[in-house]
């Protein structure tokens, strides 16, 4: 067990942009593909999510100093620090069941797929590590390792399944074809994107908004322009932060540009699958004709070329930084997770049909209920590192993370396993808001 855990560690350690690369160059083959058509496939699809993390990765670069610099001028202390994801996957891997819950994970997909449950072949292995966390906090609280593994499997199950029923919508609005997106950071909230739609939809005035990038550029001109939103609200942000003119236009600038090409990377991204998943659709066709459509799971990162998606993010960054510093309750200030809001917007977005005034108006109360949830758990997160004898470099006192550990789905979970009345009472409307994602997407084309 020890030396399959370090294999599948070393394995894991390698970048999403030669893992999932290897792997697809491996399935293409296996698809019938030919050899040098699968390697240029493979290798383009690294290609285009380097672009990805390199374009994000300047976006953090630019957002954090702004962020931190607005807070400094706040003049408000707290007492939990927000690390980010990173921290919690550590303590996923670490997780003493995590082996068995991949392999347990791998077996669950395949066998779904043989009896026609699923659509979804979760290739994204490394975000297996959001399920597996599931377990490790449901560990952490009951101290049950079947309770775990239970708990986990049942998780693991219900993102294929909302993987499936997202796909048709990821594939429309991201313009690729034959994927899915079977993560849970970002699925936990499709519902909500769902239902949030459908009550949007009854209100007057609010239902006649149809605010999508392009409709905003007919209707706006250049104010329209995703660009130019990103250009304003980067200005605004560091104007708040006390930039002087020339930080406050390298910034403004840098938000427009992020903005821009994001998009091009993602088609990239695009140009490399369409080869991959013309063959997957043959080989299934041929050798198992009852199986239907199936998608390739992949990261996240993949939508957020839509350009919703990150005109949303950046309007409610602000948002999410003020209820911070005025709700009562809340513990943190969200440093370290709040350019990762691009997760939970992506899936809102699809469900919105990448409406921002939509989208906007759900992530108000999702950005509401992750800060709140995130300080509640960080008590549980610090005590499972102190168990783990892991430590945050640097930093010796109580964490959290803003997204991921304010995970709405995951956070209800562990309130379940806890037998919180809270949660109980609340098992109707989860299963309500997941009853409705399934029938909206039964009726989608």
């Amino acid at each position: 067990m020890e030396r399959f855990n370090s294999a599948i560690m070393y394995l894991l350690s390698f970048k999403v942009y030669v893992l999932l690369p290897a792997i697809i160059f491996v399935l293409a083959l296996v698809f019938g593909i030919k050899a040098k058509t699968a390697a240029k496939a493979a290798l383009t699809l690294g290609i285009g999510f380097i672009g990805i993390f390199m374009t994000f990765g300047y976006y953090v670069g630019l957002i954090n100093p702004a962020i931190k610099a607005l807070v400094a001028r706040s003049g408000l202390s707290f007492t939990v620090l927000d690390t980010g994801w990173i921290p919690l996957s550590v303590l996923a891997w670490q997780f003493h069941l995590a082996p068995i819950l991949l392999v347990l994970f791998l077996g669950v997909n395949a066998a779904l797929l043989a009896f026609r449950k699923t659509r979804t072949v979760d290739i994204d292995i490394w975000n297996y590590w959001h399920v597996i966390f599931v377990s490790a906090t449901v560990f952490a609280i009951t101290g049950s390792n079947a309770i775990a593994i239970a708990f986990g499997i049942g998780a693991f199950v219900l993102v294929l399944k909302l993987s499936d029923w997202s796909a048709p919508l990821a594939n429309k609005y991201s313009g690729l074809s034959g994927i899915c997106i079977p993560h849970l950071s970002g699925l936990a909230y499709f519902p909500i994107g769902v239902v949030g739609n459908a009550l949007l939809d009854r209100i007057p005035w609010v239902n006649k908004l149809n605010a999508n990038p392009e409709r905003m550029k007919e209707k706006l001109g250049l104010l329209g322009e995703p660009m130019a939103i990103g250009f304003i609200v980067g200005a605004a942000l560091a104007v708040a932060g006390g930039y002087s003119f020339k930080a406050t236009a390298e910034l403004a600038v840098g938000f427009a540009g992020v903005i821009y090409i994001l998009p091009i990377m993602c088609g990239i991204l695009g140009s490399a699958l369409i080869p991959v998943s013309e063959g997957m659709k043959e080989f299934i066709a041929k050798r198992f004709p009852d199986m239907g459509p199936t998608f390739i799971g992949l990261d996240v990162a993949v939508l957020f070329g839509i350009p919703a998606v990150m005109v949303t993010t950046v309007l409610l960054i602000p948002f999410a930084l003020l209820f911070a510093f005025i709700l009562p309750g809340v513990k943190f200030i969200p440093l370290g997770d709040l350019t990762n809001l691009t997760v939970p917007v992506a899936l809102i977005a699809l469900a919105t049909g990448g409406n921002v005034v939509r989208s906007f108006i759900i992530g108000i109360p999702v950005v509401i209920g992750n800060l709140y949830c995130a300080s509640a758990l960080a008590p549980l997160f610090t005590r499972m590192a102190m168990a783990a004898n892991y430590h945050v470099e640097g930093y010796s006192g109580v964490f959290t993370s803003f997204l991921d550990g304010g995970n709405l789905l995951r956070a209800w979970l562990a309130y379940l396993a806890s037998g919180n009345w809270i949660a109980i009472a609340a098992t109707p409307v989860v299963v309500a808001l997941i009853w409705y994602a399934r029938k909206v997407s039964k009726r989608a084309p």
